[in-house]
C-alpha cells in the first residue's frame, strides 16, 4: 500500500490536483482512498458528483463510539474510497482534531485491511502544520509528500514550511519530498522561479500545470477534469502528473530556507522582472 499525502497552501488548488490524481489511478484500474484532511471538508466533491460527504467529526459528535465505517467512507469516481475528516464547528476546538480522530478510527475498526486500497491520498490542509494536520508526516501513514505551490511569495512561504515539517519528522517516520507541483498563478517568470526554489530546497518541480479555467468549469459541474473533459490538452498534463509520482523515485529530506533568504531570493526575482518590463504582481 502506497501512501502519499499532498500539502499546499489554502486556496493554492491542492485538492483540486490531489483529486484529479486520484481520478487518474482509478482510470488505471488502481483501489484507491482518499481522504480529505482539511476542514473545508471538499477535497472529495468532484470524486462524488458534488456532493457534500458527512465527515468524520460530524458524525463523531452525533454517534460517539457508535460510529462505523460505513458512516463516514463513501464510494466514488470509478470506485474511489471517499473520507473527510473535517473539523470543529466554527470557533470551537482544534481543526488538527479531524485528521487525529479519522486516522484512530480507520485503525480502530481496520479500515486499510478491510478495503486494502493499493493508493491511500491524503490531502491536507498546509498553511498551518500543527500537530494534528502534521499526523500523516510524524506518525509515518505517508511516506512521500508533494507540496503544492505557485510563484507567489505566500504561497512558497507555505510550501517552504511545509517542508520544514518534512525535515523534522524524516529520522522518525521516513517521510520524504517527492517534489514542488506549480499550479500556475501566471507570475512574472512563474515556472523558472519555483525550478529554482525547488532546487534550492533539494528537490524538483514534478510538474507546471498551467493556468486553466477548465478546473473551475469542471468543479461547477461537480467533476475533476479527469471525468469531466478527458479528452482535454489538461487532462492529458494530470495524467502525465499522475505517471511522474507513480514512477518517481527521487525522493528527499528537503533543506528549507531560513525567512531572511526566502525574502532574499523574492526580491532577487522582483528585481529580475522589473529589469525585463514584465509584469510582477505576486513576486513579492
Amino acid at each position: 500500500m502506497r501512501q502519499i499525502a499532498y500539502y499546499g497552501k489554502g486556496g493554492i488548488g491542492k485538492s483540486t490536483i490531489a483529486a484529479n490524481i486520484s481520478a487518474a489511478l482509478a482510470d488505471d484500474g488502481s483501489n484507491v482512498m482518499h481522504i480529505g484532511c482539511d476542514p473545508k471538508h471538499d477535497s472529495t466533491r468532484t470524486l462524488v458528483n458534488g456532493r457534500w460527504l458527512p465527515t468524520v467529526l460530524d458524525t463523531y459528535r452525533k454517534k460517539g463510539n457508535r460510529i462505523e465505517l460505513d458512516d463516514v467512507l463513501f464510494t466514488g469516481y470509478k470506485g474511489v474510497i471517499c473520507i473527510e475528516t473535517g473539523g470543529p464547528e466554527p470557533g470551537i476546538g482544534c481543526a488538527g482534531r479531524g485528521i487525529i480522530r479519522a486516522i484512530e478510527l480507520m485503525e480502530k475498526l481496520d479500515a486499510f485491511r478491510k478495503y486494502d486500497p493499493d493508493i491511500v491520498i491524503y490531502d491536507v490542509l498546509g498553511d498551518v502544520v500543527c500537530g494534528g494536520f502534521a499526523m500523516p508526516l510524524r506518525s509515518g501513514y505517508a511516506r512521500e509528500t508533494y507540496v503544492v505551490t505557485s510563484g507567489e511569495l505566500m504561497a512558497l512561504y507555505a510550501a517552504n514550511n511545509i517542508c520544514k515539517g518534512i525535515r523534522r519528522f524524516a529520522a522518525r517516520s521516513h517521510i520524504r519530498l517527492g517534489g514542488l507541483i506549480c499550479n500556475a498563478r501566471n507570475v512574472e517568470n512563474e515556472r523558472e522561479n519555483v525550478e529554482s526554489f525547488a532546487h534550492k530546497l533539494n528537490t524538483s518541480m514534478v510538474s507546471y500545470i498551467p493556468r486553466n479555467e477548465l478546473f473551475r468549469e469542471c468543479e461547477f459541474n461537480g467533476k475533476t477534469v479527469i471525468e469531466g473533459a478527458p479528452d482535454s490538452d489538461l487532462a492529458d498534463a494530470l495524467r502525465k502528473l499522475k505517471d511522474t509520482i507513480m514512477g518517481n523515485s527521487n525522493l528527499s529530506v528537503p533543506t528549507p530556507l531560513e525567512l531572511e533568504a526566502l525574502e532574499e531570493l523574492a526580491a532577487q526575482w522582483h528585481v529580475q522582472a522589473l529589469q525585463k518590463g514584465g509584469d510582477i504582481r505576486g513576486t513579492y
